[in-house]
């Protein structure tokens, strides 16, 4: 296990019908002018955005409305939400929503306190910001984890790049299981996903030899498994909710990183991908996971098989043998075997194992996409661009 240091500052209050009591007791500690921001325009429709203004203003709080945050959020945005704060003279930001709403909040919130453009103080510069505006979250869609820690995605479009940007912690995150009810299904469990996805960019992170923490990973991603096949099952059944959303949330609070460098190539190839085409993330993802495993199989067999076995419940073909006595032959058919049994999760759960499923055939637009995408140290196998092209295309 590395060496690590650790401090958590994100309070958390779960539970189901939580929200009312959490945020008003938080507003106690903070100052008067809220911005308040949110997406599309889903928590209008379905009347939190009144409920949540209702409840500021009974803790004494003039609100400031920042709407309109897209699900890729864009740079442009970020920089209108920072005006805002600044021309308002906002105390404190609430983000209501998901992880695109809480990622351009935790950038917004560092922007409005520098006086340089804090894309190129981060990738020229790499410089991180060091003055904030507090925030906290609710959160209406999990999945994303995004509440729990300070890293953000963000779309700069004038740059053709969605990459990684890093902002303020938020002081506390609401979970309550009653308003991610105000989601689609097909969003829920898309969101979902990427908390799978989370844990396994973590999981197959360096070192590939197992520790404390890659076990505590893999009874999350049971946990993941088991309650998609069950929220989809009963869409209503609130205990697998609430499980979904600290599923989330351990992903990527950081217990699960501990002592390790993690993977999350993945992650930056649907990142570079959806900068050309807006593709949804936990989609995204799905059509990409499998055909990366079978890209590392040279190189992570041995935790692949793990996963296979401790995750997907994939036994051997020869009797008595398991991941950790097999032969190197055996190792890598149970591997080949667990990533199958990822391929039928994805199909059986309804989301897309192919670019043209959701409407991606253009190679001029995954050979930008690989050429442009982030590449990171943490995987088994470092990759070249023109091997994230050819996995790009066997995609489609």
């Amino acid at each position: 296990m590395n060496s690590f240091n650790y401090q958590y500052p994100v309070r958390q209050h779960f539970g189901k019908g939580c929200a009312e009591n959490a945020l008003k007791e938080e507003m106690k500690k903070v100052g008067k002018q809220v911005l308040l921001a949110y997406g599309g325009g889903s928590i209008k429709r379905t009347g939190l955005y009144d409920k949540i203004c209702q409840w500021l203003e009974e803790s004494g709080k003039e609100v400031v409305d920042f709407g309109g945050i897209m699900p890729n959020p864009t740079y442009a945005k970020v920089q209108e939400g920072a005006r805002i704060v600044r021309d308002e003279h906002i105390d404190f930001i609430l983000a209501v929503g998901g992880g695109s709403v809480i990622d351009c909040c935790k950038i917004v919130s560092s922007q409005a306190m520098m006086d340089v453009d804090a894309w190129d103080d981060w990738y020229v510069g790499h410089n991180l910001p060091k003055e904030f505006v507090p925030m906290g979250a609710v959160v209406t869609a999990s999945g994303t984890g995004a509440e729990q820690n300070n890293g953000a995605v963000i779309t700069n479009e004038e740059k053709k790049l969605k990459q990684p940007l890093f902002g303020a912690f938020h002081s506390f995150a609401i979970l309550d299981s009653d308003l991610t009810k105000t989601q689609p299904m097909k969003q829920v469990i898309s969101g979902a996903f990427d908390t799978l996805s989370h844990c396994m960019e973590t999981y197959m992170g360096k070192p590939q030899s197992t520790n404390v923490s890659d076990e505590v990973n893999e009874a999350v991603m049971r946990n993941v498994i088991k309650n998609i096949h069950a929220i989809i099952a009963d869409p209503d059944d609130d205990f697998a909710r609430g499980e979904l959303m600290w599923d989330s949330a351990m992903a990527e609070n950081g217990l699960l990183k501990l002592g390790k460098v993690t993977d999350f190539q993945c992650h930056m190839i649907e990142h570079a991908v959806g900068a050309y085409t807006d593709c949804n993330h936990g989609q995204g993802l799905a059509i990409l996971h499998p055909t990366f495993y079978r890209h590392l199989l040279n190189a992570g067999t041995a935790k692949l098989a793990r996963m296979a076995q401790e995750v997907w419940g994939v036994k051997s073909d020869v009797e008595g043998v398991t991941y950790r006595n097999a032969d190197a032959a055996e190792l890598r058919t149970i591997a080949e075997k667990g990533i199958a049994a990822l391929e039928a999760f994805i199909k059986g759960i309804g989301l897309p194992t192919h670019w043209s499923e959701i409407d991606i055939t253009d190679d001029a637009v995954l050979r930008a996409a690989s050429d442009t995408c982030f590449i990171t140290p943490g995987c088994c196998k470092q990759m070249s661009r023109n091997e994230i092209f050819e996995l790009l295309k066997e995609c489609k």
